[in-house]
């Protein structure tokens, strides 16, 4: 699935408008996951908090035409791409929400389906590209430190 740069823009939009719903004051408010529910037969992205309290909404017109197999799959990879984009762009640098939080990706009984973007300074998520070869790698490490 490829999404038009109007949609990218509307979703990046609906992300900001979900997270600016949190007080800016002097005391952080704790979050853990901040949930992205895509629908493909309506077209909304929803935008709960931990509470299930909807903060955002939109539609996204590519969704209705969606003839792909693997819904939840395509757009977690949209997603995660957009929230990492606005990441680097320090989007969420001064949110009033303490880390660690989570933008998780659920599906339409808000069941969790992928940990899209976790936001914390310590700590990274890795994803199968990270972790691929990975296993022969740490083979090899052991083999040679065993020879010597």
């Amino acid at each position: 699935m490829k999404l038009s740069q109007q949609s990218q823009s509307l979703i990046e939009s609906t992300i900001r408008e979900a997270i600016g719903k949190y007080p800016c004051s002097s005391e952080q408010t704790i979050v853990t996951d901040i949930h992205l529910q895509p629908i493909s037969d309506s077209g909304e992205l929803f935008i709960f908090d931990d509470n299930d309290e909807e903060l955002s909404c939109a539609v996204i017109e590519e969704w209705l035409t969606y003839e792909g197999v693997n819904f939840y799959k395509d757009t977690e990879r949209i997603l995660h791409s957009i929230l990492n984009r606005m990441k680097e762009s320090e989007s969420f640098n001064n949110l009033p929400i303490i880390q660690p939080f989570s933008f998780v990706l659920v599906d339409e009984d808000k069941e969790t389906i992928a940990d899209l973007l976790l936001m914390d300074d310590d700590t990274f998520l890795v994803n199968e590209e990270l972790l691929e070869g990975l296993d022969e790698e740490l083979d090899n490490f052991l083999k040679e430190l065993l020879e010597k």
